[in-house]
């Protein structure tokens, strides 16, 4: 979608792109440097295309300008028609595409319209227009699950982080129960910028990985446990209480929420090297 100026007074109608992202914004100030569009028409394109209603759905196409990543869809609770149309809108306006919480189904509608539209049947995502990633320069984010039955909710971390232009490495499995496991990793966590801890049961994992390293560390108790795990609250208590200082937590299963954290957290670290 394009807006078009208005002004008829002059020769063939210029066309001004929708402001998604960085490269759009910085392309229309190139162009009105270059003294190719007028003052006005800057101002119309900050203004246009703000929001786009389906019906359904409002899609906000200025997060990216605002938050640095475009609008997520949280396709659980959404029909797979939907999730497909929001899809869609967000592609169209040329940004990234990431979907969460997303189930088979939800993808088959998304990879009607969209054909390289890419699934990720662990972490339930659906992703699409990877190429538009701009990766970081510096920085790793480091994601560690205490166990397997934690991968569902670290792998929507993963590609969460990753899609968010992050250097990502993933440990899986290197529980309490087990401490050896972490401890054989500790170089490769030391050399993290930014801890993504996940884990279920008691959640100890983040209290001793908090213990270890001195770069920030965010905690995300999973629903992975037995009886009195209460489905995750045992584990986000635990993390509250941690005695480790410095441990962030997010909500119960909030892979996305805590690689959007870590990317911020990452992109404050990086520029500071630089």
């Amino acid at each position: 979608m394009l807006v078009r100026e208005t002004n008829t007074t002059h020769s063939p109608r210029a066309e001004l792109p929708l402001l998604m992202n960085h490269k759009s914004l910085s392309d229309l100030l190139k162009r009105f440097k270059g003294g190719k569009i007028s003052l006005e028409k800057v101002i119309d394109g900050f203004a246009a295309g703000a929001q786009e209603s389906l019906g359904f759905a409002t899609v906000d196409h200025h997060r990216e300008l605002r938050l640095g990543f475009p609008e997520v869809i949280l396709a659980e609770g959404k029909t797979p028609s939907q999730v497909a149309g929001i899809a869609r809108s967000i592609v169209n306006r040329g940004s990234i595409l990431l979907a969460t919480r997303a189930s088979l189904l939800h993808f088959k509608a998304v990879r009607r319209i969209i054909r390289k539209a890419r699934y990720n049947p662990v972490a339930r995502t659906i992703t699409a227009n990877e190429h538009l990633v701009r990766k970081a320069e510096s920085g790793t984010v480091c994601i560690i699950t205490a166990g397997t039955s934690d991968l569902p909710v670290a792998e929507e971390a993963v590609e969460t982080a990753r899609l968010m232009g992050n250097k990502v490495d993933l440990i899986a499995d290197v529980g309490v129960a087990g401490i050896h496991r972490l401890l054989a990793k500790a170089e490769q966590i030391q050399d993290a910028t930014v801890i993504i801890v996940v884990a279920g049961m008691e959640g100890a994992l983040p209290s001793v990985v908090g213990g270890l390293v001195k770069v920030p560390v965010i905690a995300v108790p999973t629903s992975t446990g037995y009886g009195v795990s209460l489905a995750g609250i045992s584990a986000l208590l635990g993390m509250l209480n941690s005695c480790a200082s410095g441990v962030t937590v997010v909500n119960i299963d909030n892979g996305f929420g805590a690689a959007f954290a870590a990317t911020r957290i990452n992109r404050l670290r990086s520029f500071k090297k630089e």
